[in-house]
């Protein structure tokens, strides 16, 4: 590694003597990340974490404070390394950057670098990288969600960041990229190639905000751009519907068609209450359905008028229609009876 003060190659030194010394069975490595360090911080000069063979092994951990900067010397089991080869965490860098001090085996060292090369691979993924694109659009918008309820500008301002941070990763992802040590937003931004329209200005709107409402209003415009962006990067690639799921679906359909019957009923005797429950369910479960199968998003509530229920069961109806189409492209029968004789004639 490049050490940025002399203290890292002492440190480093005593880390690996008292390994092999007190603890040769115990740790599997000792890893330091490459240019974690800088700014001239003190972080990443030396090792940065080792990863236990043993319960014991984690006896090593401590902080060292010297000369005003602190060491963390700290455990990350395999189980941890596994976790950010897949990218279940946001420190991709402590394995992708990672650099090996010190290994017990080359087995050791080679379980290593296997999970560095998963983390690579995944990077050269698109498929891969967009559905954890989703999973961070996901985290920021939860964030959203309880800034609505949030008043203390210390606490909307942390959210409001921590949103940015998913979102900024979520296009990383997608451009193949993670976050490296230390990076700033705005440096991350500058190495991340694509970016969702208008970010950088959001953001520079972000850290000028004043108030409550700012907060909320820019978190909100960040969160919509940058669900544009990742719905662009949706793969095109139409993968075919099994028979089990296209038999599913059919059995949805017909489980779903009294839902359909019952709100065109209300609608029919002006029961705006009872209309609203169904049409909630319709579209809850509609938006499954075109999410699973690809299907164009079936607009049931968009024009609600209690005064017009007329119109909602018009559209609850075309959606129904859509479903019946797409089942009868699909060449998948569906299984009903006029007639109770009808149905008992086919099932004595």
């Amino acid at each position: 590694m490049n050490y940025t003060t002399e203290m890292g190659p002492k440190l480093t030194r005593w880390a690996t003597d008292k390994i092999q010394r007190d603890y040769p069975e115990d740790i599997a490595l000792l890893v330091g990340i490459a240019h974690g360090c800088r700014d001239g911080s003190g972080h990443g000069e030396c090792f940065d974490y080792f990863v236990p063979a043993t319960e014991r092994g984690n006896e090593l951990g401590r902080e060292i404070h010297i000369g005003g900067i602190n060491h963390d010397l700290y455990p990350r089991d395999w189980a941890r390394c596994e976790r950010t080869a897949d990218f279940e965490d946001r420190v991709t860098f402590c394995l992708a950057d990672g650099e090996i001090l010190w290994a017990r085996s080359p087995a050791d060292a080679a379980r290593f670098e296997a999970l560095r090369q998963r983390a690579k691979d995944h990077l050269t993924d698109p498929e891969f990288m967009y559905r954890k694109a989703l999973e961070r659009l996901d985290e920021a918008m939860d964030i959203y969600r309880n800034m609505l309820f949030e008043e203390r500008l210390c606490q909307l301002r942390m959210a409001a960041g921590h949103a940015f941070r998913c979102l900024l990763d979520a296009a990383l992802y997608l451009n193949g990229k993670y976050r490296r040590p230390h990076d700033g937003h705005r440096r991350a931004m500058a190495a991340g190639g694509a970016l969702p329209d208008h970010v950088e200005t959001y953001y520079s709107a972000l850290l000028q905000a004043k108030t409550a409402g700012e907060l909320r209003s820019i978190t909100h415009m960040l969160i919509q751009t940058a669900r544009h962006f990742i719905a662009a990067h949706r793969s095109a690639k139409e993968e075919p519907v099994s028979p089990v799921d296209i038999r599913w679906l059919a059995d949805w359909y017909l489980e779903m068609s009294l839902t359909w019957r019952r709100l065109r009923f209300f609608c029919g005797e002006n029961n705006a209450d009872a209309a609203f429950v169904d049409a909630c369910t319709l579209q809850s479960e509609c938006n499954d359905v075109a999410e699973e199968f690809g299907l164009p998003e079936m607009d049931i509530l968009g024009n609600f008028d209690p005064d017009n229920l007329a119109a909602l069961a018009g559209q609850a109806t075309r959606a129904e229609e859509e479903i019946a189409a797409f089942l009868a492209d699909a060449g998948q029968p569906l299984e009903r009876h006029a007639t109770f004789e009808e149905f008992l004639e086919k099932n004595p």
